[in-house]
Order: C-alpha cells, then structure tokens, then sequence
C-alpha cells in the first residue's frame, strides 16, 4: 500500500527555487547552522504547511502541525567534508516520536570570498545540489532511544563526573550514492508510492549487517575504547529504495556506491 506523504510536494518547491535561484543568505558571518535552515523553512512556507520546531536542540528540525512527518535539515559545505556528517545527540532514524522523519542535505559552496557581502557579515549563494531521503535510508532502526547518561567519583578526590554524551557520525547520501552530485535528489522507501510529476531514476537497496552494536566500554588508564557486538538477528534483510526526479530534471541514473562508508578516527565531530 502506498502512503501519503509531503515530501513529493516538498522537494518540487526545493527543486523550483533552486531553478529559479533563489538564494541561501547566512545571518552572519559566523553563521554555520541556520542559513539553510532558514532557506528550506522557505519552501515549508510557501507550501502554506505550519510546523513546529525550527530551533538549536530541536528534533527534527521541522515538525509538521497537518502531518505526521517531520524534516531535519544538515547544510555541507562543498567542496568539504562529503562522505560522513556528525548528528548531535541524535542518530539518523526514519521514524521518531510517532513521524516519518526525512533528512534535508544541501550543499553550498565552501569558499564564500566571491559572493558579495549583504551587509553585517551576510552572503548570498546558491545551493550547489541536494538531496531529500527518509531516514530509514539512513538508518531503518526505530527502537533505539538516545539518552545521555553519567558516572561519579572520577579524579583524585572522587568528586569530579563524566558525562557520557554522545555523538553520531553517519554516512550522506552523497557518499551512499552515484548519479546525485551536481544534482537534486529525492530517496524514498519503495512502499511510498509514486507521483505523476515524477520519473524514477534508480531502485537502491541497502542491506542489514551482520553485526550490531548494542554497548561500548572506555577504558580511562589506556584511552581504549571497545565496542560489544551480538549478531544481527536481521542480518541480510534488504531495505529498497526508489530514487526520483521530477519529469523536468535530468534523468541521470541513481545507483547505490560500490564503496563502504566507515567513518574514520580522526573524522571531524562537528555540526555543520
């Protein structure tokens, strides 16, 4: 059964302004968050859709008032960091808090020098491509729930805490993929159905590991940390995707990379 969603009505408006350059402009110049945050909450805006959320340590970005659906917006700089992203206290999940959750990446130019200043440090520029994919082609566990937690008694008195707070570093959709630089994308659970206005350009199939991380432990005299793996009860189960265009863009094909995405230990854990 196919299912109703937004993001077919959502990523035309994104694809519009884009062809029509519209324009991300930065709040400041020391703005690296809200700039398309901003520009994307322009395109919600003009589909007359009223939402909730749009704020710092807000999930997802945009909850949707009509529907059950919520978006959650990561800017790249491009050229730059392409083939991972760190997730601040929350990892990647198509499904959270009773909404279908879809992830916004649009990338922009890293070297700003040649876009004129508006004033007060701003810059227009132009989203450079982007991609719109549920999360489940991200991460299909629903079940996990992140929280943060602590140990007391640390240091030489006994009085000092360690809070473990968690960061994630997941694979984009750039790096998951061939066929989307340069280019505007939206991934969708096969079972999503389809639309008129658009033409698939790929079937995409993820596939469940092995493995699966349920615990980890760091040791404070070495700095060593291990993680604790089970074996994956749904180890082979395959997660498909279709990969559309509307009829008016390029029809260039989407194919799943033939390359693993691991992050690395010196990988940045930073949010963009």
């Amino acid at each position: 059964m196919s299912k109703k969603t937004t993001a077919f009505d959502v990523f035309e408006k994104c694809v519009q302004a884009v062809q029509a350059g519209e324009l991300i402009e930065s709040v400041s110049s020391k703005d690296k968050e809200f700039h398309f945050q901003n520009w994307f909450e322009r395109r919600i805006q003009s589909l007359s859709m009223h939402f909730e959320g749009s704020g710092r340590n807000t999930y997802p970005d945009f909850c949707l008032v009509e529907h059950t659906e919520g978006y959650e917006i990561k800017g790249l700089a491009w050229p730059g960091r392409e083939r991972n992203y760190d997730s601040n206290s929350q990892v990647p999940t198509g499904y959270h808090n009773g909404r279908q959750i879809f992830y916004v990446f649009g990338r922009y130019p890293a070297d700003l020098s040649g876009y004129v200043d508006q004033g007060n440090g701003r810059k227009q520029y132009p989203v450079v491509d982007l991609v719109i994919c549920h999360g489940d082609f991200l991460n299909a566990d629903h079940n996990y729930v992140h929280k943060n937690k602590s140990v007391k008694g640390f240091g030489t008195y006994g009085d000092i805490m360690i809070r473990d707070r968690k960061m994630y570093v997941a694979p984009t959709p750039f790096a998951l993929t061939e066929g989307t630089t340069g280019l505007m994308t939206l991934i969708l659970p096969e079972d999503f159905g389809s639309d008129d206005r658009y033409q698939v350009v790929g079937k995409l199939t993820r596939v469940e590991a092995e493995t699966l991380v349920v615990g980890y432990n760091f040791d404070l005299r070495t700095n060593e940390l291990r993680a604790e793996r089970v074996a994956n009860p749904n180890a082979g189960t395959q997660h498909r995707f279709v990969a559309y265009r509307l009829r008016t863009q390029a029809s260039k094909p989407v194919s799943i990379s033939g390359v693993v995405v691991q992050p690395e230990d010196n990988d940045r854990v930073d949010e963009a």
